[in-house]
Formats: structure tokens, sequence, C-alpha cells
């Protein structure tokens, strides 16, 4: 069966990345997290793609702080899609991170999400969107989580409403 990678270039990343799992397992995608370092343990890294695409897994998710580049480090390696989470650490508040990920050479593509834990929110709901294309029970599962997110905000107008008098 299909999983996901998460990747993060350390351990100061996780508090932004549980949002990642949290997703994940609500939608009941399987996946790992590993912190390894585009920079530091490249052979680790490199070894761990490798690795993991010969045990099925259909995407990672990269996230790394400052210029750090882990997603485009590991994009080198695979042909699967990859994601990368800009974290927001460091004087620029995760704008380098985000140069770092989206400026990626054409014919190496990293899809980038937003800094911070709605990327690392939305990362997750991409990559489950990737298995979705063929998991149908997947693709039900996001639907229903969409619809109960669109449930929401029309609950909080109500409340709003209610609370204007309107």
């Amino acid at each position: 069966m299909s999983w996901i990678a998460i990747l993060m270039g350390s351990e100061s990343d996780w508090p932004v990345m549980q949002a990642t799992t949290e997703i994940l397992e609500r939608l009941g995608v399987d996946y790992e997290v590993k912190i390894t370092s585009a920079h530091r343990t490249p052979e680790a890294t490199m070894d761990y793609v490798r690795d993991a695409q010969t045990r099925d897994c259909a995407a990672f998710i990269c996230a790394a702080g400052l210029a750090a580049h882990l997603a485009g480090a590991v994009a080198a390696h695979t042909i699967r899609p990859v994601i990368g989470v800009p974290i927001d650490s460091g004087p620029l508040n995760g704008f380098d991170a985000l140069l770092s990920t989206v400026q990626m050479p054409g014919g190496i593509p990293v899809a980038t999400v937003a800094i911070g834990k709605s990327g690392a929110k939305n990362a997750a709901y991409l990559a489950a969107q990737i298995l979705a294309v063929s998991d149908a029970a997947l693709a039900d599962k996001l639907r229903e989580d969409r619809d109960e997110n669109g449930a929401k905000v029309q609950a909080q107008n109500e409340r709003l409403q209610n609370d204007l008098g309107s």
C-alpha cells in the first residue's frame, strides 16, 4: 500500500509538521517521519529516498527552514511528487525558505505550499489528493473533509449573524 514520507531538516521543524501528520491520520493515510538534512547528512538523505521508493512511497513532503533546501535535494533523486513546506524560522520568518523551495530549475519540480503550519496542513491534503487519484475511498474521505470544513464556515457565519441580530 502506498504511503507518504515526511522529511524534516531538524527536530525544530516538528511542531509545525505535526499538523501534517494529524491530517494524514484523520484521512487514514500511512506515513513515516524522518529527520534528515540535505546538507549535513546528504548520503543518508539520498539512501532514504531510494529505499522509500522501493517500499512504495507515493510522495515526499519535505520541510526545512532558513535557506536549507531539503525538498530540492529529494526531488533531485526521485520522480515521485515532492511537496516542499517552508518553515517559518530565522530572521526572515520563512521567506528565505519559501524562495529556496519554490525556485527550482526546470525539470526538477517541487510543489511548494505556504510558509508554516498552513503549508504543513496543505502538504498533507495535496499528498492525499495525489493518492486519491487511484483510491476512491480516500477521494471520498477528502470530499467529506472538505464538506465538513464548509459546514464549519457556514455555522460560524450563522453565529455571527445571530450576534449581529440579522
